[in-house]
C-alpha cells in the first residue's frame, strides 16, 4: 500500500488515469442502478398491470355467465361454476398462476361445494388482511407477497383478489396467486447485461484514457528527463519537437530556455574561473612585494628608539597593518583554494583540549583574563587536520573578543564517544534573524564602521565553515540583540565518520 502509494504521487499519468477510472466506475455504477431500478420496477409493474386487468376482465365475464344461469336448474348452475374453476385452473397451469376459491356468506345448506383451494399451496400465502381488504370493496385488488408451498419451497409473486357472486349458493372470494420468478430471471439476465456493459465502458474509457494520456505527458516526461540531464551538468540536451501544437509549442520555449540557461551558466563559469584566477594571481603576486615590505618594515620597527616620537608610532602602525595584510591575503588563497576544489586534509592524531588552550593562549594572550574555558579535563584525542582546526578556533575566539565588548567569553568544552564539541558564548550585540542567513558569507559584515576598526576581513566565518565542511564536521550559531552570540563547533573523532550527536546544545544555558 505504501509503495502504490508513491506510485501514484510520482506518476502524473497514473494519478489521472486512477482518478478517471474512478469516475468512471461511479457514474457507470449511479447510471447503473437506477437503470436496472427501473427496469425491474417497470418489468415488475407492467405484470401486475396486465394481470390485474385480465383478471378483471375475466371476473366480469364470469359473473355475468352466473348472472344467466341464475335461470337454469341446479345442474346447469354448478356446471357453468365448475366450468369458469376448471378454466380458471387451465390457464393457470400455462401461465403459472394459482386460483383459489373461499366461501364468504352462506345463505344455502351448500354454500361451500365450490370452495377450492390448489394442494401444495400454504393458504397462508393469503394474509388475513389483504382477506379483510377484499371482502370490504368490490374492486380488484393486489398485493405483492411471497407465493409458499407445503413443499417448502417458495416464489416471489404477488396477489390478485376479487368477489363473486353465485346465485343460489353466496359470495366466494377469488384469489389469482401469480409467481414472478420468470421476470426475476429476466432481471438477473438484465443485471449481468449491465454489469459486463459498465466494465467494458470502464475498460474502454481506461485505454482511451491511456492513449491521450501518453501524447500529453510523454512531452512533459521528456522535459523532465532533459532538466534531470541538465542538472547532472549535460547542457546540451534538448527536446525534440516534430509538430504544431501546444505541447510542441511547450517544447520550443523550453529549448529556447535551455539555450538561454547554458549561455548564462557559461558566462558564469567563465566570470567565476576569471574571479578565482584573479584572486589566485593577485595573492601570489602580492605576496614577493609584501615580503619586501615587511623586511623594510621590521628593520625601520627595529630602529625606532632612535627615531622621533611620530616616526616611531609610524612604523608600529606599520607593522600592525602588514600584519593585517598578510593575514587578508592568507585568506584569499585559501578561497582560492576552496573555489578550485584543491583543498586536502593533513590529518594527525591530537588533543582537542589542549589545542583549544594553545589557541586562546596564542592569539591574544593579554585578555586570557576574559576568558572562561569549562572543560572535562579528559584527554580529547581527535583525528582532523590540526592547522585548520586551529584556524577555525581562531576564527572563533577573534570573533568572540571582536564583538563582546570587553565582556566576559565563555569557552565550553566536551565529548561523547565520536564526537568533540567547543561552544564559544560571548555577551556582546549580538545578532538578529536576518544577519543570522548571511553570517558565514563572504566579505559580509553586519557593521562594516565597527568591523574596519577591528580588523575584520569578512572571510573568517567562511573559512571556518569551509573547513569544518572538510572534517564532515558541523558549525552552528546562536544569537540574539543584546544577548550576545553563541557559535558551536562539533567535529567526529575518527576520520571518515559522522556526526551522529551534539555533546553542547546550542542555545546557550544561561538563558
Amino acid at each position: 500500500m505504501f509503495i502504490s502509494k508513491i506510485k501514484v504521487r510520482q506518476s502524473l499519468s497514473l494519478k489521472v488515469l486512477l482518478t478517471n477510472l474512478l469516475l468512471t466506475v461511479l457514474a457507470t455504477s449511479v447510471i447503473g442502478v437506477l437503470v436496472h431500478d427501473r427496469v425491474s420496477s417497470t418489468v415488475i409493474n407492467e405484470k401486475i398491470a396486465i394481470s390485474k386487468n385480465e383478471t378483471a376482465n375475466a371476473l366480469y365475464l364470469a359473473q355475468g355467465h352466473f348472472n344467466i344461469a341464475r335461470f337454469q336448474n341446479d345442474e346447469g348452475l354448478r356446471k357453468v361454476v365448475q366450468d369458469f374453476i376448471t378454466s380458471s385452473r387451465e390457464d393457470g397451469s400455462l401461465s403459472g398462476r394459482e386460483t383459489v376459491i373461499l366461501s364468504i356468506s352462506k345463505t344455502a345448506k351448500d354454500q361451500n361445494i365450490y370452495q377450492t383451494v390448489p394442494t401444495l399451496l400454504v393458504l397462508d400465502s393469503i394474509p388475513d388482511k389483504f382477506r379483510e381488504q377484499v371482502r370490504a370493496s368490490d374492486e380488484i385488488l393486489d398485493k405483492r407477497i411471497m407465493v409458499r408451498y407445503s413443499d417448502g419451497k417458495e416464489f416471489p409473486g404477488f396477489l390478485i383478489g376479487g368477489k363473486l357472486n353465485i346465485p343460489r349458493s353466496g359470495s366466494y372470494e377469488i384469489y389469482y396467486l401469480f409467481k414472478l420468478d420468470a421476470q426475476y430471471r429476466s432481471i438477473s439476465d438484465i443485471t449481468w447485461i449491465l454489469l459486463l456493459a459498465g466494465l467494458l465502458i470502464v475498460i474502454l474509457i481506461g485505454l482511451s484514457t491511456q492513449f491521450v494520456i501518453r501524447q500529453v505527458v510523454s512531452p512533459v516526461r521528456e522535459a523532465a528527463a532533459v532538466a534531470e540531464k541538465f542538472t547532472q551538468g549535460d547542457l546540451t540536451s534538448r527536446m525534440s519537437v516534430s509538430s504544431d501544437d501546444e505541447l510542441a509549442s511547450l517544447g520550443r520555449s523550453f529549448n529556447e530556455m535551455a539555450v538561454s540557461i547554458q549561455q548564462q551558466i557559461y558566462r558564469l563559469e567563465n566570470l567565476s574561473h576569471l574571479q578565482q584566477r584573479f584572486v589566485s594571481d593577485v595573492s601570489h603576486e602580492l605576496r614577493t612585494p609584501l615580503t619586501t615590505l615587511r623586511m623594510a618594515a621590521e628593520v625601520i620597527y627595529q630602529g625606532k628608539d632612535n627615531f622621533d616620537p611620530n616616526v616611531a608610532r609610524s612604523s608600529e602602525l606599520l607593522i600592525n597593518q602588514i600584519d593585517r595584510f598578510e593575514l587578508l591575503l592568507s585568506d584569499l588563497l585559501e578561497v582560492s583554494r576552496f573555489d578550485a576544489e584543491a583543498a586536502s586534509l593533513g590529518v594527525t592524531s591530537f588533543d582537542f583540549a589542549d589545542l583549544v588552550k594553545k589557541s586562546i593562549d596564542y592569539l591574544h594572550p593579554s585578555k586570557s583574563a576574559l576568558f572562561e574555558i569549562s572543560t572535562s579535563g579528559e584527554q580529547m584525542l581527535v583525528e582532523a587536520d590540526p592547522r585548520r582546526v586551529e584556524r577555525i578556533l581562531r576564527n572563533l575566539i577573534t570573533n568572540a573578543i571582536d564583538h563582546g565588548e570587553n565582556k566576559k567569553i565563555e569557552v565550553k568544552v566536551a565529548q561523547t564517544d565520536n564526537e568533540v564539541a567547543i561552544g564559544v558564548r560571548d555577551f556582546g550585540l549580538g545578532f538578529n534573524q536576518t544577519d543570522a542567513a548571511k553570517l558565514f558569507d563572504r566579505f559580509w559584515r553586519a557593521d562594516p564602521s565597527r568591523a574596519r576598526t577591528s580588523g575584520g576581513t569578512g572571510l573568517g566565518l567562511s573559512i571556518a565553515l569551509e573547513d569544518t565542511k572538510l572534517h564532515q564536521g558541523q558549525l552552528l550559531a546562536w544569537g540574539a540583540p543584546e544577548q550576545g552570540a553563541h557559535f558551536v563547533l562539533t567535529l567526529p573523532k575518527y576520520h571518515g565518520s559522522s556526526i551522529k550527536s551534539f555533546p553542547i546544545k546550542l542555545e546557550p544555558d544561561d538563558l
